[in-house]
């Protein structure tokens, strides 16, 4: 009975985990909103957060994995910096910038096409099988198409006001001018959207690579590390090139410490060192399939904390998102189910065949005895 729950315990411990990323991600959309309503540098909080990172993990590395430290190659040297490249610095950057041109519900719901983008990369690459005789490549193929057309839904149609709070709003945010808003809201989110897409297809692309990493290198704390030095680096220096402003680099007691402070040690040191793990244990289409908890929990905490408006467009359109991401995920779910009857099968011929043999071996050898 006790190996029975423990055993239901560690089946669900990937997906418990994942959930407990979302809420992270969540908290870090709302203070990186907060963060730049307060007159933060986009670049700024991007090259902080992966200092930060970088200076908590780092030790972290040494200490735990200091006897069971995989050995370092070039080649994992080298696909640390393509991590750092797409999952740090690139990703970011360009979420960032859409966050800033839109909102944080809209970015967040433009961020659920990764699971689509991550499996057209790793059909691309061979690491997803695209089979249309089948019902579940049927169904990976028509979630894919719905969950692209989710996204054009959510960035062109609006259509009515969804109120979801009925009570007063606690408004964190500053009071900003109507005119400006609507600016925003017609002028710039296309380009959000844009940035919002660039920066899925470089997360998937992180994904990916990370997978073939995990693969090889199993320290999961100090990859994380070297994924967040890498990342350092690029931001610092883009964000150094970009901005010259030094006021805009001085940290006090208020939310801009908090924001990079959370986002390096919790989003980009704990949070990717348990994605590289259910990375490994059940492939990056799996690490992807959570992000529209993020929208759901995003849409309850930004309508009354930040002032931000629902429209109806943007429902429908994360609706197509999360079914086109579901069916996607029911047909790698069915494909997964057979692997294992196959392996077991391999697994009893080998077995019987070894037994065979050995059966074999040992009445030679009698006979041999006998004479």
């Amino acid at each position: 009975m006790k190996d029975n729950i423990g055993n239901v315990v560690q089946g669900l411990k990937p997906t418990l985990l994942m959930v407990a990323v979302q809420i992270a991600f969540a908290g870090v959309n709302v203070l990186y909103k907060l963060a730049l309503n307060d007159g933060m540098n986009l670049r700024v909080v991007s090259a902080y957060r992966f200092v930060f990172a970088t200076a908590f993990m780092a030790p972290l590395a040494l200490i735990l994995e200091r006897k069971n430290r995989t050995k370092m190659t070039w080649m994992v040297l080298f696909q640390s910096f393509l991590c750092g490249v797409f999952g740090g610095a690139l990703s970011q950057i360009l979420y960032l910038e859409s966050l800033a041109l839109t909102s944080v519900t809209f970015a967040s719901a433009m961020s659920n096409l990764t699971p689509a983008i991550t499996f057209i990369i790793a059909a691309s690459f061979g690491l997803e099988k695209i089979n249309l005789k089948t019902v579940a490549g049927k169904a990976k193929i028509v979630g894919t198409i719905t969950g692209i057309g989710g996204a054009m839904v959510l960035t062109l149609v609006k259509g009515m006001e969804i109120k979801i709070w009925s009570f007063h709003h606690i408004h964190l945010l500053h009071h900003q001018n109507g005119a400006h808003q609507h600016a925003t809201s017609t002028g710039k989110n296309l380009l959000g959207a844009l940035c919002a897409l660039a920066s899925s297809i470089s997360y998937a692309l992180w994904l990916t690579i990370q997978k073939k990493m995990t693969e090889s290198y199993q320290s999961y704390y100090t990859s994380t590390a070297l994924l967040s030095f890498w990342a350092s680096v690029l931001s610092v220096l883009f964000a150094l090139c970009i901005e010259r402003d030094l006021s805009q680099w001085r940290l006090g007691w208020n939310v801009r410490l908090l924001t990079v402070a959370y986002a390096g040690t919790v989003v980009s040191g704990l949070v990717v060192v348990v994605i590289s793990w259910c990375i490994q244990m059940r492939g990056p289409l799996f690490a992807s399939v959570f992000m529209p908890l993020v929208l759901v929990i995003l849409a309850f905490l930004c309508s009354p904390l930040l002032n931000e408006t629902l429209y109806l467009g943007s429902i429908i359109g994360a609706v197509l998102i999360v079914c086109g991401l579901y069916a996607v995920i029911w047909g790698k779910s069915k494909e997964m189910k057979m692997s294992p009857l196959v392996s077991s099968n391999e697994s009893d011929t080998v077995e019987i065949v070894s037994k065979s043999t050995v059966s074999e071996s040992e009445e030679k050898s009698n006979k041999n005895g006998i004479k």
